[in-house]
């Protein structure tokens, strides 16, 4: 059996919202204004909820008040819980039928292959709604309001399963000026041009060049976060970059980018869904997982 928290430790939302709005405005008569109440009563409100957990929260001085360290930390905590508890309610509130996907996907993955599927999803599950913020790497589910990841990598993310989506081909691209000047013939000529690396692949150029048996790993070029801004730079001539082939479609038949020179390279890392295994069976997701996963498999 669970233990239930003692009701001292669950604290009304209106002395909580009392309380955030004080600490983030750093006065009482703001926070009275923004709550539409009256400055004694967001006071007193603060002042039971003090009594309540037994913690000063605030240092009141002559007419002004500052936060304890202790209230600090309170802050930031109560904070993300009353932002969940609004994210939560506008979403059953908008969708009361049926449920919400809070989904973080990678940005070019995201803009260039799943939003212009997402509205074949969404007529088939009208009443699921998916909510999308970026993330690029790893994060802790733990203390994100998110129920389910895009990853890029190896299978690896703590506390958390996965089904596989997808490989990827990646292959030098660049403007068709910067072929022209270089007249890549082999795979070690690339080295005489700016080569373009994204930061959370630094190693592709290594892993490409041992591939096809160029030796040395020394090469010079820009270093990018994304993978949009490297691809504009590849389309500006700055130099060649390692893109994946399904993502530089329109790209390569519009020659905006042609490759550098034909040598592909299977990435070793993969697309995968992930999940924390407490939302393993949310409808919205279970909904989503299926049909990603037949999505994927006839576009590989």
């Amino acid at each position: 059996m669970t233990m239930q928290t003692p009701r001292r430790f669950l604290p009304s939302t209106a002395l909580l919202a009392a309380f955030e709005a004080t600490a983030r405005t750093g006065s009482m008569t703001l926070a009275a204004r923004e709550l539409l109440l009256t400055q004694s009563a967001v006071s007193r409100q603060i002042k039971i909820l003090e009594e309540q957990l037994e913690v000063e929260l605030f240092v009141r001085e002559r007419q002004t008040i500052r936060l304890t360290a202790a209230g600090e930390a309170y802050a930031r905590e109560v904070r993300e819980a009353l932002h969940k508890i609004s994210t939560a309610s506008f979403n059953l509130h908008a969708n009361p039928s049926g449920g919400a996907l809070n989904l973080a996907i990678l940005p070019t993955f995201g803009t260039r292959w799943l939003a212009p599927r997402l509205p074949r999803f969404l007529a088939a599950n009208p009443g699921i709604t998916i909510n999308l913020t970026t993330r690029l790497s790893y994060f802790d589910f733990r203390a994100e309001a998110l129920d389910a990841a895009i990853h890029f990598g190896q299978p690896e993310w703590p506390g958390a399963e996965m089904v596989l989506l997808r490989s990827e081909q990646v292959v030098p691209a660049c403007s068709p000026d910067l072929k022209r000047r270089f007249a890549f013939r082999v795979a070690g000529d690339l080295k005489k041009a700016p080569l373009l690396s994204i930061s959370t692949r630094r190693q592709a150029w290594d892993h490409w060049f041992s591939i096809h048996e160029v030796p040395g790993s020394n090469f010079h070029g820009m270093v990018f976060d994304q993978f949009a801004t490297v691809a504009q730079a590849a389309i500006a001539g700055v130099g060649v970059a390692l893109l994946p082939t399904f993502l530089i479609q329109d790209e390569l038949a519009s020659r905006k980018l042609v490759r550098a020179i034909n040598l592909p390279m299977e990435s070793p890392e993969r697309y995968f869904l992930v999940w924390p295994s407490e939302r393993a069976t949310h409808p919205p997701l279970s909904a989503f997982r299926e049909w990603l996963v037949a999505e994927t498999a006839t576009d590989r």
